[in-house]
């Protein structure tokens, strides 16, 4: 039957967020956007993206409670802040872009995400023995603000804001577990937003209840992810980390990047 979960759906499903969910564990962003093209390829996008959501939901309650003691309420109030003045611009922008319009807003996205991926490659590996943690606060500039609002106006229209976020979070938070926390409790925020309307617009029943039951078989992937990803995350080195978080970041860039190639092929414009 087509609403019957398949022993393929629930491998590929439950693996990739294994793989997704640990690295989101280490780093405190990326599995979404990395997880649902993967998953799209074996169940619906709508399913792809509710379970990816809130696999992340329920990993970063976990790692908010483990590490609230490295909360800045301060910033994380100024980060939630100017993201969400952008966010409705980005709902606007959702309306007024469409197909190739939204396809080329993306594209855009992604050799953003490569460039700044490439860049901070480059620039951790140059200046090694300078990444120690730093205390110091950073100057809240206009430059700073406006990245925030660009993270907003970008989630608000694809969903994907997070690299902007992730900028402006590698220049302000030097500490590693400063850095995750905060990304975590903010997509807590923006998820909880995501579930509740999910369940008023009936995903979770949709299709003889498929979408709950593929998130409910594959919960013991996820539970995987977390522990080995927090283990790693409280090993690996300052350095270790930065280079990571970007290589990230150049990844997740050229996952978007074929996603849409691979849109424009099955639509025959290319």
């Amino acid at each position: 039957m087509e609403n019957e979960i398949t022993f393929t759906q629930f491998l590929v499903v439950g693996f990739v967020q294994m793989i997704a969910q640990c690295l989101e564990a280490v780093t405190g962003f990326g599995s979404t956007v990395l997880a649902v093209p993967f998953m799209a390829m074996v169940t619906p996008l709508e399913t792809a993206v509710a379970i990816g959501a809130t696999h992340t939901w329920l990993l970063v309650i976990y790692i908010v409670y483990v590490s609230r003691k490295d909360i800045i309420w301060r910033e994380f109030g100024f980060i939630a802040l100017y993201v969400l003045i952008g966010l409705p611009f980005g709902f606007i922008l959702f309306h007024l872009f469409k197909d190739q319009g939204e396809i080329c807003l993306k594209g855009v996205l992604a050799l953003f995400m490569i460039g700044v991926g490439i860049h901070g490659l480059y620039t951790t590996r140059r200046n090694r023995n300078q990444t120690e943690v730093s205390q110091d606060p950073v100057k809240k500039n206009l430059l700073m603000r406006f990245i925030l609002i660009m993270g907003g106006i970008v989630h608000g229209a694809f969903g994907t804001g997070g690299p902007f976020i992730v900028l402006y979070a590698a220049q302000a938070l030097k500490n590693k577990a400063l850095f995750r926390v905060s990304l975590c409790l903010l997509w807590l925020s923006m998820n909880t937003i995501l579930i509740t309307g999910w369940t008023f617009t009936g995903v979770w029943t949709r299709n003889d209840y498929f979408t709950t039951k593929l998130l409910i078989i594959t919960l013991p992937f996820l539970f995987v992810g977390i522990y080995v990803g927090n283990y790693l995350h409280h090993r690996v080195s300052e350095y270790a980390f930065r280079l990571l978080m970007y290589a990230l970041l150049l990844g997740t860039g050229f996952i978007v990047m074929y996603t849409i190639i691979s849109h424009l092929f099955s639509q025959n414009l290319f």
